[in-house]
């Protein structure tokens, strides 16, 4: 006996349509999706130098991750910006995954340096400095980055010509230096006591610091000026 089969009928269109993107795999996020993530990400953190920044990321495998509506860069706790480094990526929707990127950074900028021989005790003065171009990311936290940081202030050591300067090797012209003999002077209602004592560390203006009066006893006061301790009542 002969079977007469019955065809099927056609998916409607709707159906059909959630069928194939149920079987078609997710589209896959842009690399270029991800670099403009990471550009974004470290041109921002690189905003305190005083340079434009110049970024190249190798997305790799990372573009191979689900589409993403708003990828987020982020450096792993304890990375500091450096000339090459790896940057996470991670997406909270449509799809989560966290991936990590390649990505090379260059601040190219000025420093400054000596323009002349400075001597310890020296004050800096604008003819003393000179820019020096490079990598402003190279240098360490300490290079003086803006002439108006090194300007009034006074050198802690001699610098040579030609060399890179730092904060750590200058002071405040107003600072007071450790076991330097400064005034003190203490305000109270109607009257103003003065008197003298050593400093037991440096310190500059506005800051705390402890001085040794001539009797032995120990005070705290404020920095005000480079010889005068303010100790408050």
């Amino acid at each position: 006996m002969l079977r007469t089969a019955t065809p099927r009928r056609p998916l409607p269109a709707a159906a059909a349509l959630v069928l194939a993107m149920a079987s078609a795999p997710a589209a896959a996020t842009p690399a270029d999706t991800i670099a403009a993530a990471v550009t974004d990400y470290l041109v921002a953190q690189a905003a305190h130098l005083p340079g434009v920044p110049q970024v190249r990321v190798e997305a790799g495998s990372a573009a191979r991750h689900p589409a993403c509506d708003a990828p987020e860069a982020f450096l792993p706790p304890g990375t500091r910006l450096r000339a090459r480094m790896s940057v996470g990526v991670r997406c909270a929707a449509p799809n989560v995954w966290t991936a990590y990127v390649q990505a090379q950074l260059s601040v190219p900028g000025d420093a400054w340096v000596a323009a002349r021989p400075i001597d310890a005790g020296q004050p800096i003065t604008a003819e003393d400095l000179a820019p020096r171009a490079g990598d402003l990311l190279a240098l360490p936290a300490t290079a003086i980055l803006h002439p108006e940081q090194a300007i009034g202030a006074v050198a802690t050591r001699r610098i040579a010509a030609g060399r890179e300067l730092r904060t750590d090797a200058l002071r405040s012209a107003d600072a007071v230096l450790r076991g330097q003999t400064v005034r003190l002077v203490v305000h109270g209602a109607g009257f103003t006591a003065t008197g003298e004592g050593q400093t037991l560390a440096a310190a500059g203006p506005g800051m705390p610091v402890q001085v040794r009066t001539a009797s032995g006893q120990l005070v705290n006061g404020i920095v005000r000026d480079a010889g005068t301790v303010e100790v408050p009542l």
